[in-house]
């Protein structure tokens, strides 16, 4: 069976009217005394999240340590940017582990080479298991055969690693035959490769193969008719594969039919090596010839033949193979991950047509019709499952995801809030003592404003996707980890080797939990080429055939990167929002102060950006920033002023009026107009007082007409100016406001209102009638230990009256 080539949309599902025991005559094994499943994995299993295995044996006997360390975080790290949960699977002091934390990972990886560390396959995993009640401790990795069994027993359908066992050449009489190839005949999990390694002989392997039962396909990858299998350093064999996949959507279409059939063996889908990585088959051929001949020369047989030919191979190419290898197996986890990934659909649909709850999940768009476009989708695009409604009929179609509703980009960062805590003695103090130690309740979250930006949306029952980056650092690998225990995307999250470290984020709060000093760490940002967010931008925007109904940036990113994202982002479908950070930070939004450059005052259709939601110092840190850079001064500013039709006599009094002579004293309104011309919606947040809203109004807003909406229209354009109608000013106080025994935490209050903003914001309603909304949900936040309150849930009922 040749497949197409050519990128499949997403198959149909018939469901039938009984549900699917597709997990039937699979074994589930419990945690015991040999075999443990990680937390992780086990709440990522038991609601149906994309779960990969990885093997071991490629740390214990393939990379020297610390090298396999490093290969082990970055293998975990592709998984979980594209969507997946890792369960790297080993074995320690003689207990079978399916998902290792990192001190795990390190403690297997730096015993590689030691008596006691193993290379375990089915055989030999009763052999440690026992020896362990006699208090002989091993570990050990696993083969493709014993990870197999393991990712079995714990229900894992998905495993990523770098090169299958064969059949070796005179196995006739050797009947030298990797058990990986009997394990996939009887255990029901689909291994993603290259192949087997070119040394072995691949056409009695996928013989060999078919007499286990099992289906053996190749990647497309692009290419026309059927395919050779691939030999692993090299794309070809001269061996044409069983059967050929078009892309990761028909690998999951093709593993979600073989569960619910009930087949009890494996699926292998060859991934071939990148085109960068790949050796040329002519020149592997002399390679594996010359070291075959001086493995016989040597008498290297049995299980020292392998490690001898891989030795003298990596000699004879010069050290050609070791990339090489690097690169096919990061390739097939993430294959592997956007494979699970599509299942996760797949089998979520099952769910939803049946009147089932489903899990949450957010998956990525794969555009797989073109191998770049694939790489940018499974990176940066994402969309949700839609549920079914409760009369989907039994044979229901699977139709294609709809792209995220807010897309937030900027920090995802490590947060450690300190609370000033002082003793009984100097409990007069509220404010820290400087210079010295200062006793303090010191909690650590995952924050960073464009994740609590983002999340607030996520909890208030948005399809949101998220844009950032983390080191490749254990702060990294927690914050992904944390991300998917949030139940949020991680798809978009890019993983940055060193020297790039994950933000971190300190606040310093008093004794009212008012931020008294707080220290960022956000450079991971900064250091992103500008090119490299060109072309992510491009494919979110410009690639995706749904357009995000909001995009909001933070203030973290290099001014050059945050325009790239606001220009990006600019459609007449799509509302932008400046979240300005700090007042350090808020004037990215304009060009550089020394820049020959002014801003282009075009308010309608392309301002900076639609909306900004600073507080008052970040507000007076625009304002001044703009006068410095004699923005004000603009051959466009004026003219777009004195069409708001302020009369001359100002607007003091109705400002006071409509505000309060405080606010007015403080020049708040004042600041905020003058900035209109580049940002035509400004929500300033006053604290207890609340928000201020000052909005430039369109020739043709309705509030020009609106009866209730009249009192807050300070000034009208007389003078007939096709685009731009008046000027909008109203204080939004809060509800109540809470007393200080009711806060708990001040630090995700702003952007809790951000998110909450942007959600309200999704069904086309005006910003005046979604603030109060925004305000009751930063008061959530104001009253939780976490920078984003959980009890955002509960608003979710008022997020569908705003929609109306």
């Amino acid at each position: 069976m040749i497949l197409p080539s050519r990128a499949a949309c997403r198959p149909q599902l018939f469901v039938p009217s009984s549900r699917l025991q597709s997990a039937n005559g699979r074994r589930q094994l419990t945690n015991n005394g040999f075999f443990r499943v990680s937390e992780e994995v086990r709440e990522a299993l038991n609601s149906k999240k994309p779960v990969v295995a990885l093997e071991t044996t490629i740390y214990t006997h393939g990379f020297p340590y610390p090298d396999n360390v490093a290969l082990a975080s970055l293998l975990e790290s592709v998984v979980r940017t594209n969507g997946g949960v890792p369960a790297t699977i080993g074995i320690l002091d003689g207990v079978a582990r399916v998902g290792m934390d990192p001190e795990e990972l390190i403690k297997l990886a730096s015993s590689a080479g030691k008596a006691t560390t193993l290379k375990l396959s089915r055989r030999d995993l009763s052999y440690v298991g026992g020896l362990r009640l006699t208090g002989k401790l091993f570990n050990g990795g696993t083969t493709i055969a014993g990870t197999m069994l393991l990712a079995q027993l714990a229900g894992i359908k998905i495993f990523g690693t770098g090169g299958l066992g064969g059949v070796h050449r005179g196995a006739e009489s050797s009947m030298d035959i990797s058990a990986d190839l009997t394990e996939l005949g009887r255990t029901p999990v689909t291994v993603v490769s290259s192949g087997c390694k070119s040394f072995l002989d691949i056409p009695r392997t996928l013989e060999y193969l078919e007499t286990e039962g099992v289906g053996v396909g190749t990647f497309a990858d692009g290419r026309q008719g059927s395919v050779d299998f691939p030999a692993f350093w090299s794309r070809d064999s001269g061996v044409k594969s069983p059967t050929t996949i078009a892309d990761e959507i028909e690998a999951a279409a093709i593993i979600y039919a073989q569960h619910s059939l009930q087949i009890q063996s494996g699926l292998l889908f060859a991934n071939p090596v990148p085109v960068e990585a790949a050796i040329p088959k002519e020149e592997m051929d002399f390679v594996i010839a010359e070291a075959l001949r001086q493995a016989d020369a040597s008498k290297a047989s049995g299980k020292d033949n392998t490690p001898f030919v891989l030795n003298k191979i990596k000699e004879l190419t010069k050290g050609k193979s070791i990339p090489a290898n690097r690169a096919l197996i990061e390739s097939n986890v993430k294959r592997a991950s956007v494979i699970a990934r599509e299942l996760a659909i797949l089998e979520a649909k099952q769910s939803d047509a049946q009147g089932q709850t489903s899990s949450y999940f957010t998956p990525s768009v794969s555009n797989l019709a073109n191998p770049v476009q694939q790489q940018m989708s499974d990176a940066f695009l994402s969309t949700s499952q839609s549920s079914s409604a409760p009369d989907t009929p039994a044979s229901s179609i699977v139709e294609p995801r709809v792209g995220a509703e807010v897309v937030v980009a900027g920090a995802l960062a490590v947060d450690f809030s300190c609370d000033y805590a002082p003793f009984a003695k100097s409990a007069d103090h509220i404010e820290p003592l400087p210079h010295t130690s200062n006793p303090a309740v010191i909690n650590q979250s995952l924050g960073g404003v464009a994740h609590n930006i983002a999340k607030a949306a996520h909890l208030l029952g948005a399809r949101v996707q998220l844009h950032s980056a983390v080191g490749d650092d254990f702060s990294g690998n927690a914050a992904l980890s944390q991300l998917q225990g949030e139940g949020m995307s991680t798809t978009g999250i890019e993983v940055l080797p060193a020297p790039a470290r994950t933000a971190q984020y300190v606040a310093v709060n008093n004794v009212n939990k008012d931020l008294t000093l707080a220290m960022a760490d956000m450079s991971i940002l900064e250091t992103i080429p500008k090119a490299t967010i060109s072309e992510l931008a491009l494919s979110l925007f410009e690639g995706s055939s749904a357009r995000p109904s909001i995009f909001v940036a933070d203030a973290n990113w290099s001014s050059a990167n945050l325009h790239t994202w606001l220009q990006a982002a600019r459609h007449p479908s799509t509302t932008t929002i400046f979240e300005p950070v700090s007042t350090a930070k808020a004037t990215r939004i304009f060009p550089p102060a020394s820049s020959s450059s002014k801003p282009t005052i075009n308010v309608f259709p392309r301002p900076l950006a639609d909306i900004i939601t600073p507080n008052t110092y970040e507000l007076s840190a625009l304002h001044d920033f703009a006068h410095q850079a004699s923005h004000f001064e603009h051959a466009d500013w004026f003219p777009v002023i004195d069409a708001l039709g302020i009369p001359p006599t100002g607007l003091r009094v109705p400002l006071a009026i409509t505000t309060t002579s405080e606010i007015v004293d403080q020049g708040i309104p004042q600041q905020a107009i003058k900035l209109l011309p580049f940002f035509p919606t400004i929500a300033t947040k006053l604290g207890p007082q609340g928000v201020l809203m000052v909005k430039l109004l369109e020739a043709d807003a309705p509030e020009l007409h609106d009866d209730a909406e009249r009192q807050y229209v300070l000034a009208r354009n007389m003078g007939g100016h096709k685009k731009i109608g008046g000027l909008y000013v109203r204080l939004f106080p809060p509800e109540r406001i809470l007393s200080p025994e009711e806060v708990v935490s001040v630090n995700g209050i702003g952007d809790t209102f951000c998110g909450a903003l942007a959600v309200g914001l999704m069904g086309g309603a005006r910003v005046q009638h979604v603030i109060d909304f925004a305000q009751r949900a930063a008061s959530l936040s104001l009253k939780s230990k976490e920078s984003v309150s959980p009890e955002l849930r509960t608003l979710k009922e008022e997020v569908v009256k705003l929609r109306r």
